[in-house]
């Protein structure tokens, strides 16, 4: 029993081997726990490379939703539900949309695509960009749809959702709490969609299973460390890290000819 449990884990890995992806969910991990955010951005473009597009959200999916579910108690009584709310429910109106383009585009273009938005997302928070319009519920309700898309295609739904949170005043623990309930609220829809139309298959949750205990710890380590006064140095760390995964994915053909 044991030697044909430990045959399929090992044939999950059996062409990428396990320590790569084990550091990349730890390091998302930590990100995640300190700074709320970037932990999907970080693992998408390298394993859609490790394991193929369709594979990489599946995977990326599970391990973000248990971890949603571990830090959602906390954040939900800082969230704002009135922008949050909307924007979590027109988002997963929109990922069916998504899972249709998932099956008709190819995917070597979708890992350029999740590559690319997410060095786009970096240097627009580098730059100092920001969402200068009000923030409201249609406001809300518009950047939701484009995300619940972007999340079922590439599984990195975040930026657009990042840009016009962090539009606001809130303080960091407001900003941490709004992206942890919004990922919370979004992720469970989207996983049941993606094995709704048979688009995630259980070897990709198998995968994410078996990371998924460094993806806690690492996010219990950064939830311990985050300190409010010290938010703009996570965002900063966060943000390298990010920018070399997205370069990672662009220049995967010069890296892994």
């Amino acid at each position: 029993m044991l030697q044909s449990a430990f045959a399929y884990l090992s044939s999950l890995f059996a062409s990428t081997g396990f320590w790569l992806p084990a550091a990349v969910v730890l390091a998302a991990g930590l990100m995640r726990g300190f700074a709320g955010f970037g932990s999907a951005m970080l693992m998408a473009p390298i394993f859609a490379v490790l394991f193929g597009p369709t594979d990489m959200i599946a995977t990326v999916v599970a391990i973000e939703l248990a971890v949603s579910l571990q830090l959602f108690p906390q954040a939900r009584r800082e969230c704002d539900w009135r922008i949050i709310g909307p924007m979590s429910v027109v988002a997963c109106l929109a990922m069916p949309f998504g899972i249709w383009l998932l099956s008709s585009v190819d995917k070597n273009l979708i890992v350029k695509g999740v590559s690319a938005i997410i060095v786009a997302f970096v240097a627009v928070l580098a730059g100092g960009l920001r969402w200068k319009g009000r923030r409201s519920v249609a406001g809300g309700a518009f950047v939701g749809a484009i995300s619940g898309m972007m999340m079922s295609v590439t599984s990195v739904g975040g930026p657009p959702v990042l840009i016009y949170l962090l539009a606001g005043n809130d303080p960091p623990s407001r900003h941490r709490a709004n992206i942890i309930t919004y990922y919370m609220a979004t992720q469970i829809p989207l996983i049941a969609i993606m094995f709704w139309s048979g688009v995630a298959g259980w070897n990709s949750v198998a995968r994410g299973i078996v990371l998924l205990p460094l993806m806690l710890v690492g996010s219990w380590i950064g939830a311990k460390l985050f300190q409010p006064e010290n938010e703009r140095l996570y965002r900063n760390v966060a943000l390298v890290i990010l920018f070399c995964a997205g370069a990672f994915g662009l220049l995967r053909d010069f890296i892994m000819p």
